[in-house]
């Protein structure tokens, strides 16, 4: 933190605070500047933004703290550095000038661009463009920048999502140089690369993944063992091995951070070559793996474990529904089971134990349902549905949670098992979750007694996640369940990528990483190559690098987090477009000052309810008991209540749902 001045004739030099921040611009032209380390962001009016744009590193001066439910407010006073970033909008001309006419929530000005060259790209009016901003001086009337890609026109699917992946700076495609150094990979397996590996081929083998997967980069192996235990080996594609550091494949996949998944498609991390191919665990073919192998007693205790390098041949490549199949059908008498089905029942049992033994330590588990857009082959929504996920997902979910925890504690604890965390533990990567607001917690607790449920004092430590669940199980298919769910899930912490080891509070481990998904996220392949320096004897890896990989990962992932969501919001907007005028029962979901958010059953999509809108009183807000309250009637709306709305407006290009409240 510096200290600045400012200068008054007629008042003493005032030293103010100042930070350095990135900012958050708003349609209206005003900004929040967030502050690294600080959850408290600062507010600037749009007259005080130095020209300071969305995406932009700058410095700000604090000019009024923070009061209880205010923000503090302050100056943009150096722009340190621009942002990069494009913005998506429609390609406008007036004779021999052009501009990109600004969509974005986040782009309140329009860009000024070259005619001549926009042309040359191919760029005709009325077109979706990408541009990005080179400067805005004090003399120039609004930005200037230049197209870095030419979309097509609003409307067309694939110029949609695009324009959604150049909004978040993300690419749609791998340059050519990328392809070629992917393609030249080789398909062969030799003695050279089997050297050190273990040999898995002759053991029972299978993956289980979604029906339309192209991708398996996990398969389980299973063989009972003569002292009644069972060997269980999660076994993961090699990437490590075929990606060397440095290589344009790497610097790429590291770059990208992770593969983005819309509604409609996959921005893969990996070229095709080495997601769909090289390493994809596709049945009967010999692939590298990187395996943790255990050890587990029949009460799905952890004997021993193995990390290292392997070779595996999947046996069977099952999807959800057929492993569904054979775990329901358990409880049929077949003296005549095939292996590979005693196996799945056999592993189902296994993850139902290490299911139970992880919510008796306290995880937190919330039971939101997922909501699944379906398109048509030309992209357009025809459906949304709820996504059940059942003991097949749930089979392979446990068993990754295992591998991730065991790899995680087998550095940190120096090697032993169910030990401490070491001193001397070697630098690595680790997926770490913060303990939850207490502060919010206390306030779930006021909120859930409004509704007369009674939650224990305790707001810190493993106390406060048993509280949690004992509130949700009580509160289980009741109309306020979700807006307790809610309100937990706005008291947690985001998990993210660090070398500071300090456990993962909603799954209650103190040791976890990223080991099992090399093929999408980088991190996986980073710890890969840790584990890889260290199982040979080498040294402690620089712990300042990593951690700077850390915070460029856990960036890429919000990025790609928030690019997902988009492209589902813009569906279901589409979606509600020939829905106008109907009306649906539905809860709210939201409450702020300007409006309630309602989502509306079945399909859960959410729409705002502008305050101003609602004829029969004025509401306020109320932020602490998260309602608002009627100034004249005292009418009161509070989170999860159900709610009456009429759909009025489905604005595609902006991606908002307007809904209107029908009072009783």
């Amino acid at each position: 933190m510096r200290k600045t001045h400012n200068r008054n004739r007629n008042k003493k030099v005032k030293a103010v605070p100042e930070f350095t921040g990135r900012v958050q611009m708003t349609r209206e032209g005003f900004v929040f500047v967030m502050i690294e380390g600080q959850s408290d962001d600062v507010f600037v009016k749009a007259a005080k933004t130095r020209n300071a744009l969305d995406g932009d590193l700058v410095r700000v001066a604090v000019t009024k703290e923070g009061t209880e439910g205010k923000r503090r407010e302050g100056q943009i006073v150096e722009i340190i550095e621009r942002s990069g970033r494009s913005f998506v909008g429609i390609f406008h001309t007036v004779g021999a000038q052009a501009w990109v006419l600004m969509q974005s929530k986040s782009m309140p000005y329009d860009i000024e661009v070259d005619l001549e060259e926009a042309a040359g790209m191919g760029a005709k009016a009325g077109m979706k463009v990408a541009a990005v901003v080179d400067r805005w001086g004090r003399h120039d009337s609004c930005p200037v920048g230049h197209l870095v890609d030419v979309l097509g026109m609003p409307g067309d699917n694939d110029a949609e999502m695009h324009a959604i992946l150049a909004e978040f700076n993300l690419p749609y495609k791998f340059e050519k140089e990328i392809e070629n150094a992917a393609d030249s990979i080789s398909e062969q397996i030799t003695a050279e690369d089997l050297k050190g590996r273990k040999d898995y081929r002759d053991v029972l083998t299978f993956t289980i993944d979604p029906a339309d997967a192209k991708d398996f980069d996990d398969a389980l192996s299973f063989r009972a063992l003569g002292n009644g235990n069972y060997e269980v080996g999660v076994h993961i594609a090699d990437v490590s091995y075929y990606v060397k550091p440095g290589s344009p494949v790497d610097k790429e996949a590291r770059e990208r951070g992770t593969s983005v998944y819309l509604v409609d498609r996959t921005v893969p991390m990996l070229p095709e070559k080495l997601c769909n191919k090289l390493c994809s665990l596709r049945p009967q073919e010999d692939k590298l793996t990187f395996s943790a192998v255990f050890e587990i007693s029949p009460k799905a205790e952890i004997k021993q474990r193995w990390i290292g390098r392997t070779v595996i041949r999947s046996d069977y490549r099952f999807d959800y529904d057929q492993a569904q199949n054979i775990i329901e059908s358990a409880a049929e008498e077949s003296p005549e089971r095939p292996e590979i089905e005693k196996a799945v029942i056999t592993l189902n049992g296994l993850a139902g134990l290490l299911k139970k033994k992880r919510q008796k330590a306290g995880a937190v588990d919330f039971d939101r349902p997922e909501m699944k857009v379906e398109v048509d082959e030309k992209g357009k929504p025809v459906n949304v549905y709820q996504k059940i996920s059942k003991e097949a997902n749930w089979l392979i979910e446990e068993f990754m949670l295992l591998a991730n925890r065991t790899v995680a504690e087998f550095i940190a604890t120096d090697g032993k098992m169910n030990g401490s965390a070491s001193r001397k533990a070697k630098t690595f990567v680790y997926r770490i979750h913060d303990v939850p607001s207490p502060d919010k917690l206390i306030g779930l607790k006021d909120f859930a007694k409004g509704f007369g449920y009674k939650m224990k004092d305790a707001v810190e430590g493993r106390e406060a996640a048993k509280s949690i669940n004992d509130l949700l199980e009580q509160a289980k298919g009741r109309p306020e369940f979700s807006a307790f769910e809610d309100i937990a899930l706005r008291s947690m912490a985001k998990a993210k990528y660090s070398t500071e080891n300090i456990g993962h509070y909603g799954l209650a481990f103190p040791f976890y990483t990223h080991f099992t998904s090399p093929i999408r996220r980088y991190p996986d392949t980073m710890v890969h190559r840790l584990l890889t320096i260290y199982l040979a004897g080498g040294e402690n890896q620089d712990r300042g690098y990593y951690e700077t990989e850390c915070i460029h990962a856990s960036e890429r992932e919000l990025v790609a987090a928030d690019a997902e969501r988009t492209s589902v919001k813009y569906k279901l907007v589409e979606y509600m477009q020939d829905k106008l005028g109907q009306e649906f029962t539905g809860h709210i979901s939201g409450v702020t000052e300007w409006g309630m958010y309602v989502e509306i059953e079945p399909t859960k999509i959410e729409g705002m309810v502008p305050l101003r809108e609602i004829k029969s009183d004025f509401f306020e807000f109320d932020e602490a008991r998260y309602r608002l309250v009627g100034r004249r009637t005292h009418k009161i709306y509070r989170l999860g209540d159900e709610v009456r709305i009429r759909v009025k407006n489905a604005n595609l290009e902006q991606r908002l749902l307007d809904y209107e409240l029908v009072e009783q």
